[in-house]
């Protein structure tokens, strides 16, 4: 099965960075901080790019590709409690923005969000986690079958990957090429936050 020749799901795999975009214009539009929610906020979202930054040191700019590709078979660091540490950290960003965002709004403001933000992210990601696995089984067949097994997808729990099992090594001359883009972005909603806390505290659709 040839996953990277074309289709919706990989055209959707292509473009996942710019898919999610329209997370960040939810929040900016609709959002309306307050410091409390800015600071739990952005210590949430700060975790989420830490787990992606571990990540990334692991598996190194193939996080980049336009399309489905993999050389080895990592299975250390975060990949030995969870099949997608990228996809789970990006949530935990997500989350930690959207809680950032949220703390001026009604409780149907909030909710109207989070419906709109958890759409999008979980929709994004179950066209493409599908893709990667078939992919991932197709060049690794059993070994990565085996791993499957062993390790959750999303959720880091009940991981029973033996520490014999786990390859790979973090490497950090990876991030400045494969994680400058995510920390740009993560730099640029940071400002957005301070700025709608002060000279842009009347901009959005709900006032």
């Amino acid at each position: 099965m040839h996953v990277n020749s074309g289709g919706f799901r990989t055209l959707v795999f292509k473009n996942r960075g710019a898919l999610l975009v329209p997370v960040a214009l939810v929040l900016l539009v609709f959002g309306r901080p307050t410091l409390q929610s800015a600071v739990i906020g952005v210590v949430v979202a700060a975790i989420g790019e830490a787990i992606r930054i571990w990540a990334v040191g692991y598996s190194g700019v193939t996080t980049r590709a336009a399309i489905v590709t993999a050389p080895t078979l990592i299975t250390g660091g975060p990949y030995g409690a969870v099949r997608n540490p990228l996809y789970l950290a990006n949530a935990i960003i997500a989350l930690g923005f959207l809680i950032a965002f949220a703390g001026g709004v009604s409780l149907l403001e909030a909710a109207i969000m989070t419906a709109i933000v958890a759409l999008l992210v979980c929709g994004v990601y179950a066209i493409i986690i599908p893709l990667e696995e078939s992919y991932l089984a197709g060049v690794f067949g059993d070994k990565y079958r085996r791993y499957v097994k062993a390790v959750p997808s999303i959720v880091p729990i009940g991981s029973r990957l033996a520490p014999e099992d786990r390859f790979g090594r973090w490497r950090a001359e990876v991030i400045a090429r494969a994680e400058v883009i995510t920390l740009t972005f993560f730099i640029l909603m940071v400002v957005v936050v301070v700025l709608k806390l002060g000279p842009w505290s009347g901009f959005g659709l709900f006032f």
